[in-house]
């Protein structure tokens, strides 16, 4: 066994976008068009929410890919990039955040939703906890033999997600039903917005922003991108831009199927567009898609949230240990045996499901941080730097993505108070870790 001094650089376009795209597309797009149509309930805005959403999204794809310009170099991305510009105990809780919170209560969760598909379809005789084990497992070790390893079992997951997603859309559109006269009334359109509308347009954010959410994870592998100035910029664009339009479509199918009111009385609109059209076997091919789609997720967050804790041992403020490459793959091994173990101890644990409440809370706060940086690097500018990407509109358009994150945070707060409370503490709890862990590498230099 040998450490590699740097990540082996291996990744291109093709792959930058396949993991954009499959940070996003989870198993949240067959459920939550009705999660958003419980808040919101004509068709009017619930596709405005989702367009708004997409809007949002976008203006975060443009920030990251100039941010992926000025560090392109920078194995832990989002990390980094909060490092450069405020402070490591900034950053260090972020890498908090995501171990403890983000990250893994995300995978835990997904991974026992893939269980429970998986013996659905199969019909095994296993406990969710074990089959979410294995799958984890399984990943845990393809990602240990290097990112192109991984990131081509995450390619080829992504590519089956777009063809589900792209078969649920089709036949949708195909049946026809009789519930398409939704799409022609209750628009609001004229009327005045009010206190309890807007209300309903904040709640209906809170699902959404977790659904567009993820397309940061790709800036976690820039230190093993051939050209990270160049493809990750480009792939953040192009796979934020797919997804915005895969999710407005699926909506479309779904009210076009269900309607407005059907969409808000499911729980599981996917399900039920493809057994109206295609009886219980369109039932049982879309909980093979939602099985695909979870699989996808869990391979890309196991492919790039270890390269942060590996950008926080190199850092002097995480095991020494995890911050070693090994092999000719280079991978960081122990970094993704770290998240791996995480994530299964919580999926054994059963306490997942608050976990993913807390998300979009700590998510939020460090996404408007780190678009907030740009101005901090931009003022830093040498202006020798060669910056490909730059955000169209700034400083409008950053601002407004800024305070869209503030506002979806407060959001979140009121919709769950106690569980935002909960995870403001975990990631505050990173101050005085970070402050003893750093006393203590000082003291052993």
């Amino acid at each position: 066994m040998t450490t590699a001094i740097n990540p082996r650089r291996q990744l291109g376009l093709f792959d930058a976008t396949m993991i954009v795209m499959g940070g996003i597309v989870g198993a949240g797009i067959f459920a939550n068009p009705s999660e958003v149509a419980h808040r919101v309930h004509t068709p009017f805005l619930i596709l405005g929410v989702w367009v708004l959403g997409g809007l949002i999204a976008m203006c975060g794809a443009f920030i990251w890919a100039e941010l992926a310009t000025r560090l392109p170099a920078a194995a832990g991305g989002q990390y980094v990039y909060l490092r450069e510009a405020y402070h490591p105990a900034v950053a260090f809780m972020y890498g908090w955040g995501l171990l403890l919170v983000t990250q893994t209560g995300g995978m835990a969760a997904v991974a026992v939703i893939f269980a429970s598909y998986f013996r659905a379809l199969t019909g095994v005789n296993w406990n969710d906890s074990a089959i979410a084990a294995i799958a984890l497992v399984t990943l845990t070790g393809i990602n240990c033999l290097g990112a192109r390893a991984g990131s081509n079992v995450q390619s080829a997951l992504m590519l089956l997600k777009i063809g589900a997603i792209a078969a649920l859309v089709i036949i949708g559109f195909a049946v026809g039903h009789p519930a398409t006269a939704g799409l022609k009334s209750g628009t609001l359109l004229g009327q005045p917005p009010s206190f309890g509308l807007l209300k309903s347009i904040g709640a209906a954010m809170v699902p959404i922003a977790f659904a567009y959410g993820g397309w940061q994870t790709a800036t976690f592998v820039a230190g093993e991108m051939r050209d990270a100035r160049r493809d990750l910029s480009r792939g953040l664009l192009i796979g934020v831009g797919g997804v915005v339009a895969l999710y407005l479509a699926v909506n479309l199918a779904c009210l076009r199927v269900l309607g407005p009111v059907g969409l808000d009385a499911t729980t599981t609109p996917a399900s039920d567009v493809m057994r109206i059209a295609l009886g219980e076997q369109g039932a049982r091919w879309i909980a093979l898609a939602i099985t695909i789609s979870t699989l996808g997720f869990l391979s890309q967050s196991m492919l790039t949230a270890p390269r942060v804790y590996y950008a926080m041992a190199r850092d002097g403020l995480f095991f020494k240990s995890v911050g070693e490459l090994f092999g000719k793959s280079r991978a960081p091994v122990v970094a993704i045996i770290l998240q791996g173990l995480a994530a299964i101890v919580i999926a054994c644990s059963g306490t997942y499901g608050e976990i993913l409440n807390f998300e979009v809370t700590v998510d939020f706060i460090f996404f408007g941080m780190t678009a907030a940086s740009l101005f901090i690097l931009r003022r830093r500018s040498t202006g020798s730097e060669t910056v490909t990407s730059r955000v169209p509109g700034h400083p409008f358009t950053t601002i407004l993505f800024v305070l869209s994150c503030a506002g979806i945070v407060g959001s979140a707060i009121i919709a769950s108070p106690r569980n935002s409370a909960i995870a403001l503490g975990i990631m505050l709890a990173a101050l005085p870790v970070y402050y003893f862990w750093s006393r203590l590498t000082r003291a052993h230099l």
